[in-house]
């Protein structure tokens, strides 16, 4: 039986639709409008001098003004995957109390997949994607490349496992240290924001945080995840960032 805070809450959820623009109208204005949707978040290109899917974003807030739905942009590089999914991120945390659909046939293809990992990799955002299946492809140059509505497919949410929130963390550090960081002062800053634990005597506590910084934090992001590096120099032991850690940072962070 649902009691009345769990009605309300239902109610109170909006319909919010995300969507890449590329050259497609139908695909986007049509899905959100025969699912209801309440607010639908545009993904322009972040450069607007290089964006040829400008005309179409007019033509698509113009449609949605008509139909009384509400329009919000997001921005990133339509050629660039991790900026793509950084900007998806965000959208899933501002709309988290809310039903999330993601369209994933209306953008670019490096667009689409984007998205579709987005919604594989933030699984608590519980974010639905879809694919909506056009009537026609027009031979017609100058003409959006697809026409009209003729399904729409919901997608399967397989899970892409994501670091847990102790090594995103860690991660960051480094990154804050310009991606460069010696073991020692990782491990007390990795203690002071509590992402390590130590239970040792004061005579031996230093070597006692080093033993859970390395099994707790460097292990993982080194061996499992190839997000760091460790270098010696001379005395000192250095926490690198990795190309593949810093891709991560981007939508991770």
């Amino acid at each position: 039986m649902h009691n009345v805070d769990t009605i309300m809450s239902n109610l109170s959820k909006l319909r919010i639709h995300i969507a890449p623009v590329g050259f497609e109208i139908d695909r986007i204005v049509l899905s959100a409008v025969k699912m209801k949707a309440d607010k639908i978040w545009l993904i322009r290109d972040s450069n607007p001098t290089k964006d040829k899917a400008r005309p179409y974003i007019e033509k698509i807030v113009a449609e949605f003004k008509k139909e009384k739905i509400r329009v919000e942009f997001a921005e990133s590089d339509r050629n660039d995957v991790f900026q793509i999914l950084k900007a998806v991120k965000e959208i899933f945390e501002k709309e988290r109390k809310n039903d999330i659909y993601v369209n994933v046939s209306s953008g670019s293809k490096i667009q689409a997949i984007a998205c579709m990992m987005a919604c594989m990799i933030f699984r608590e955002s519980n974010a639905t994607p879809y694919y909506a299946e056009p009537e026609s492809y027009p031979a017609n140059l100058g003409k959006q490349q697809s026409v009209g509505l003729k399904d729409l497919v919901e997608l399967p949410k397989y899970e892409i496992h994501k670091p847990k929130h102790e090594l995103v963390e860690a991660l960051k550090i480094v990154k804050e240290h310009s991606g460069k960081i010696t073991k020692k002062e990782m491990a007390k800053i990795a203690e002071e924001r509590k992402l390590i634990t130590v239970n040792a005597r004061e005579e031996n506590f230093e070597q006692a945080r080093f033993a859970s910084l390395d099994k707790n934090i460097i292990q993982p992001l080194e061996e499992h995840w190839r997000f760091i590096e460790i270098e010696k120099i001379g005395r000192n032991r250095w926490i690198k960032i990795t190309p593949e850690g810093s891709h991560a940072a981007e939508f991770l962070i």
